[in-house]
């Protein structure tokens, strides 16, 4: 079995003051999806995963403590990818690749629509990236895509959509991306296996949100239909808090 877990740590740096390397140590990932590391490649300290068993490739931003993903791997991988080839995603360090023998693993950090300007520019990015996979596929038709998506796919997913429905990350046409990128042949692994609601991966650091359970699911991974015979298990792993956001958990056969 190959365990993948993907984070979105709100920093590397803070994270790692809260233990996260412990808590990697202790869960046992072959793979981890980080997104938001907020760190540049010196700033990230490698040989603090090195020592857990883990090669680290990196993907920064061009800005300073800003976005940036990263893929740590217990399994050396054919080839890394970094970035997807737009150059305005690219600059802001939001997509790595791993390919493996069997599938090709990826973390995403989709924007947030924070202002008109951002939720403008979230739109682009949600059909480009749409463009990128599909071409992606027909080279690599097994991916596993995760990360934080940003949006909110069904009521079920957020603890207020009567509230939030004009709320960026739960707007129809986010919602209508999600559903088009799922039809177009990718199963949201956790709702395979959870159909229950009050499931969330995200909690506002306002109103003690996490304590309540106020929660949004924006936290995917994501795989190809091609790989449901080899799909053993997906969680969310609430109790972990290094973040505003939670690890998300898929289980592959190997």
């Amino acid at each position: 079995m190959t365990k993948i877990i993907s984070y979105n740590i709100n920093g590397i740096r803070a994270a790692l003051k809260k233990g996260l390397d412990s808590w990697i140590y202790a869960s046992q990932p072959d793979i981890v999806c980080l997104q938001e590391i907020k760190a540049k490649p010196e700033q990230f300290d490698e040989e603090i995963f090195n020592k857990l068993g883990y090669s680290c490739f990196i993907n920064s931003a061009e800005k300073p403590g800003y976005s940036g993903v990263a893929i740590l791997s217990k399994i050396k991988p054919n080839h890394i990818e970094t970035g997807c080839g737009i150059e305005k995603i690219d600059f802001e360090g939001r997509v790595i690749r791993a390919d493996f023998d069997k599938y090709s693993v990826i973390s995403i950090y989709f924007p947030s629509g924070s202002n008109p300007l951002r939720q403008s520019f979230k739109m682009e990015f949600l059909e480009d990236f749409f463009n990128y996979i599909t071409n992606l596929r027909r080279k690599i038709p097994n991916l596993i895509i995760s990360g934080d998506y940003n949006i909110c796919h069904q009521a079920i997913d957020i603890h207020n959509p009567i509230a939030n429905k004009n709320s960026s990350g739960f707007l129809p046409e986010e919602r209508a991306w999600m559903s088009k990128f799922i039809a177009s042949g990718f199963i949201d692994s956790f709702r395979h296996f959870n159909k229950s609601p009050h499931s969330y991966s995200w909690w506002s650091y306002r109103s003690n949100s996490r304590i309540k359970n106020l929660g949004w699911r924006i936290d995917y991974n994501m795989i190809s239909e091609s790989l449901i015979s080899e799909l053993r298990g997906a969680a969310i792993l609430s109790k972990a808090n290094h973040s505003d956001h939670c690890p998300i958990f898929v289980e592959i056969a190997d």
